[in-house]
């Protein structure tokens, strides 16, 4: 027979309160379960975790469990062709309640392995632990497996490496009210203004932190969903299987190494990257000469890679880089998307393409941080004559 005093303990188990009293036996979580009678459940607002866990609730309201962002996205995309492509494609990773999270180990807080069960592959997360994905083709599906995925290994995050977990920044108040973190750089970190990149005062006022600390960053460009309405012909494409037994998904070319950059939403320079430069293709209809790799969308997103580092790029990696900033000129092309029936001249030219949460930077304003002034000059030999004296040592 189960006992009032188990049920006590088990809710001070799984919910991480002390007992305060006979009240709290098993029905103070339960009876706010539902019909169901589970507590956690983000289907009934956690009604059983949020009698202690007050306000908490509201995580149900945002990004992670609404996925607002991205439905519209899909709306106005790929759902112009298939209106249930979200269904099939795109509702595996969102909050359904508290133990997706804190279920790990009892009611435990999660650790950056639980976090990255959703934020994976091309989305942050992996980033953080030195993990890029992999080309979509099953032949570079190798090495490590971890929660069925494969990866490329680079260079993690030095808060990753000194042990740092997500919920370091991004609590979970934070996350209830909606915010995206609960600490910026500078509440830790306070700049030496002795370090030349912190000296100049224009890096400090326009720049965040992540734009030249952020050591590289996945990108994917030109992303393509093939629709196939006769699954037996999806076994000659050899592409890594997804979650619809419609579709297949592949990249024009993915990258890790340094981000594009723009304007994010509160005027300062970030990393962007594409979120995304979508293309569909009817496997069916362009059998039958129909359209092939139709553009949908070419959208982009400030945002920040966690892959920080100390160190930095050099002066040239952003003064002297127009394709950085998707003004890249017709003579360093190097691919030729419109040959290619692409829709786009280039992927790092702005030219048809948009920001979503803020813009690319004008041509007018890289022209003016890109002139060589005296000031520039002054501060480009400095850079190197640092670099000397390490050689020196």
């Amino acid at each position: 027979m189960v006992t009032l005093s188990f049920c006590v303990l088990l809710l001070a188990m799984l919910t991480g309160c002390t007992p305060r009293g006979a009240e709290n036996n098993c029905s103070s979580c339960h009876r706010q379960g539902g019909s169901a009678g589970i507590p956690a459940a983000g289907s009934n607002r956690a009604g059983g975790c949020a009698v202690c866990h007050q306000g908490y609730e509201r995580i149900f309201d945002h990004a992670m469990g609404q996925r607002g962002g991205e439905k519209q996205f899909v709306q106005r995309s790929y759902g112009r062709f298939d209106s249930g492509f979200w269904d099939k494609n795109c509702s595996s990773c969102h909050l359904k309640g508290c133990l997706d999270c804190h279920g790990e180990t009892e009611s435990s807080k999660p650790s950056v392995a639980v976090c990255q069960k959703c934020h994976n592959g091309y989305f942050t997360g992996w980033d953080y632990s030195g993990r890029a994905p992999r080309e979509d083709n099953m032949r570079y599906q190798r090495g490590i497996v971890v929660d069925g995925s494969t990866f490329l290994k680079m260079l993690p995050d030095v808060h990753y490496s000194a042990g740092m977990t997500c919920g370091a920044c991004h609590s979970m108040k934070s996350l209830a009210e909606g915010k995206k973190t609960s600490k910026g750089c500078i509440d830790c970190h306070k700049p030496d203004l002795n370090i030349l990149e912190h000296s100049i005062p224009a890096h400090l006022e326009r720049l965040e932190c992540y734009a030249c600390h952020s050591a590289w960053a996945p990108q994917e460009y030109g992303t393509f969903f093939l629709r196939f309405r006769d699954p037996r012909m999806k076994y000659d494409f050899d592409l890594k299987t997804g979650p619809s037994p419609e579709y297949l998904r592949s990249a024009y070319l993915k990258k890790q190494d340094s981000p594009p950059l723009g304007i994010n939403s509160g005027g300062k320079v970030s990393p962007i990257r594409p979120m995304f430069i979508a293309y569909y293709t009817d496997i069916m209809t362009a059998k039958n000469e129909g359209t092939e790799n139709t553009l949908l969308a070419a959208e982009w997103r400030a945002y920040f890679p966690h892959t920080v580092q100390r160190g930095v790029v050099t002066c040239e990696g952003c003064h002297d880089n127009p394709a950085r900033f998707l003004l890249e000129p017709e003579l360093r092309r190097i691919y030729n998307l419109e040959k290619d029936g692409m829709g786009l001249e280039s992927f790092w030219l702005q030219k048809g393409q948009r920001v979503s949460n803020g813009s690319f930077m004008d041509a007018a304003r890289y022209l003016r941080m890109s002139s060589k002034s005296p000031a520039y000059i002054k501060a480009y030999v400095k850079k190197w004559e640092t670099f000397l004296k390490r050689i020196e040592k």
